[in-house]
């Protein structure tokens, strides 16, 4: 790596000579502005408005427009006679816990390397920053601007982190969340057992740029003269017609991934679903009271058992008249 920005740590009295290192780099896949025919580069010129003439890169100076359409020049000796004590010198101007700070004001990140003759006091800056759970809050001018910037520990480094100030945070304003939405408390539970199921450490080496990887092969493929075959395995997208419905079978995907079972009953309701508890107790009663009844219902058919057999006594009677007939 090649330092970007040499200076001081100020640490209350004590001094640290540092080396700045960016932190993080893009790994996406670059290109040129080419003719489709013959794949020739597109070259762009800086050519001044007012005639089409090309200007030198070392006669550009940056203009500010002032609301009349002037224009006001300033040369790189107008920045360089800025006021900038934080152009060297990075002092700390408070520890504040670090979970106080909104990620929304981070911009970049750069690691501090100690200069030589400074590691002693690096550690004890390092040391201090971890053992206390606190960052340290500076001020930091890198590439001819001002930024506020904080310093914590990672594996063993310090890493300053610049931010943004307050007033470019954007506010964000959006009507439609204020209107009032019923949410279900079937829903809320099913949306709570949801995250429980997708719950785990954060471990960011397990995901990877899938579309710079397809780029890629894309890329192969044209160089070997390869035909390029379009995926088919993305889902389908459908509509969501059910929120409960979508919510639990979100759920058993989740622990199907865990190689857990996929089988998601619903999950206990709140107070205003515990309600219904009751007609289940209610139900127990009407069990009974069926099962006493059931005993009448067998009873019917022996009755008609018993009134055919009176058929029979019936046809027995004639058989007596013939005996008598016989004796006389």
């Amino acid at each position: 790596m090649r330092s970007i920005w040499k200076g001081t740590v100020s640490f209350g009295l004590v001094s640290i000579g540092v080396k700045l290192y960016s932190a993080t780099e893009e790994r996406d896949v670059s290109f040129h502005q080419v003719r489709r025919t013959d794949g020739s580069r597109i070259r762009y010129k800086r050519v001044a408005e007012a005639d089409g003439e090309e200007v030198a890169y070392s006669d550009i100076a940056k203009g500010f427009e002032l609301p009349d359409g002037e224009t006001v020049i300033l040369t790189d000796s107008d920045f360089a006679d800025l006021p900038l004590p934080t152009a060297k010198t990075v002092d700390v101007l408070q520890f504040v816990p670090i979970d106080q700070i909104d990620p929304i004001y981070f911009a970049k990140s750069y690691f501090l390397e100690p200069e030589k003759g400074a590691l002693k006091p690096y550690v004890l800056l390092r040391d201090a920053l971890a053992d206390s759970g606190m960052a340290g809050l500076v001020k930091v001018a890198i590439r001819n601007r001002e930024q506020l910037a904080t310093l914590r520990v990672r594996d063993g480094v310090i890493v300053l982190e610049t931010m943004i100030w307050p007033d470019e945070v954007r506010e964000a304003s959006f009507p439609i969340l204020d209107e009032d939405v019923d949410l279900r408390p079937q829903e809320r539970s099913m949306a709570d057992s949801l995250v429980a199921s997708m719950a785990g450490d954060f471990d960011p080496a397990q995901y990877t740029d899938d579309y710079r990887a397809a780029l890629q092969e894309v890329i192969d493929a044209k160089i070997a003269g390869r035909e390029v075959v379009e995926s088919t395995t993305a889902p389908a997208p459908g509509n969501v017609v059910d929120l409960m419905t979508a919510l639990r079978a979100s759920v058993d995907a989740a622990k199907r991934n865990r190689g857990e079972d996929g089988s998601s009953e619903a999950p206990a309701t709140d107070k205003p679903v515990a309600k219904a508890a009751p007609a289940k107790a209610a139900a127990k009663p009407a069990a009974k009271a069926a099962a006493k009844r059931a005993p009448a219902k067998k009873a019917a058919p022996a009755k008609k058992t018993a009134a055919a057999k009176t058929p029979a006594k019936a046809k027995a009677a004639p058989a007596k008249k013939v005996a008598a007939r016989k004796t006389a």
